[in-house]
């Protein structure tokens, strides 16, 4: 199963951390199960939506120097 969404719709689709996709997806898994069947759900990328910016992350020695220890 293949949904497409607009891109202003993309973040509520999506939810915080996934949640909501998640959720959908756990859904559908549990009317494949009934019905005998697998589902997946796949969540097309609109073209020209905006992706929010990946975190830098930090390295371990970075990290501990910001400990103040």
């Amino acid at each position: 199963l293949t949904l497409s969404v607009s891109p202003a719709d993309m973040g509520k689709i999506i939810g915080r951390m996934g949640n909501t996709a998640k959720a959908i997806r756990t859904l559908l898994r549990v009317v494949g199960m009934k019905n005998n069947a697998r589902v997946n759900l796949k969540i097309n990328e609109p073209e020209g939506g905006l992706r929010s910016p990946e975190r830098a992350t930090k390295s371990v020695d970075e990290a501990m120097e910001d400990l103040k220890i």
